[in-house]
């Protein structure tokens, strides 16, 4: 699962130390960072040109391994990666995950840009598994190319009957389909197209 797979290549200790919050928080804000970003690369993926657009970022970050400290990583280029996937809903989506009170004193402006380099080297590496197998002809021919690689990280897949993506963010973000209350679940189902 790559929210797990994002929590061992992220740096933990040395991004609460740079943002000031305990290791626990910090591990909290990236699996809802990392959720976030999957969610918004999944929405991208759902079409042809967004589909081509991730798929010419990924080839930049192929083999590239996960950071052993936040100054390793690239997050001019993060910050690029989080302004292609999150969009016009960039400042929306950080404000509301600032303010969320689980990551209380995590800047998710901050945090975002060091996340989204680790996601797509994830993600390209995923990719790359996938298309080294030699069935993937018959899995491209059947269609959703590089969504079906990001719905099955997340673990959503195409069989799984339910919502997928949304079900698996609105449940590690609390919002869930049946809580009626607001809050990030809410603006993510806005941000991948679901109810609001």
């Amino acid at each position: 699962m790559a929210l797990d797979d994002i929590l061992t290549q992220a740096p933990i200790d040395d991004i609460a130390a740079k943002l000031g919050v305990s290791p626990d928080v910090a591990k909290e804000a990236v699996e809802q960072g990392g959720a976030v970003l999957l969610g918004g690369l999944a929405k991208n993926a759902s079409t042809a040109e967004g589909s081509a657009a991730i798929e010419n970022a990924l080839k930049r970050h192929q083999g590239k391994p996960g950071a052993a400290k936040v100054d390793d990583i690239d997050q001019a280029d993060g910050g690029k990666i989080v302004a292609h996937i999150l969009g016009d809903d960039e400042k929306q989506v950080t404000e509301k995950l600032t303010e969320s009170k689980e990551t209380a004193g995590i800047d998710f402006g901050k945090l975002l840009p060091i996340l989204a380099p680790i996601v797509m080297g994830l993600i390209a590496n995923a990719t790359k598994d996938k298309s080294a197998k030699p069935d993937a002809a018959e899995t491209q021919s059947g269609g959703g190319g590089i969504g079906d690689v990001i719905g099955g990280i997340l673990g959503g897949g195409s069989s799984s009957g339910g919502g997928g993506i949304g079900d698996l963010l609105g449940g590690i973000l609390g919002g869930g389909k049946s809580s009626g209350g607001g809050g990030i679940g809410d603006l993510l189902g806005g941000l991948l197209g679901g109810k609001k």
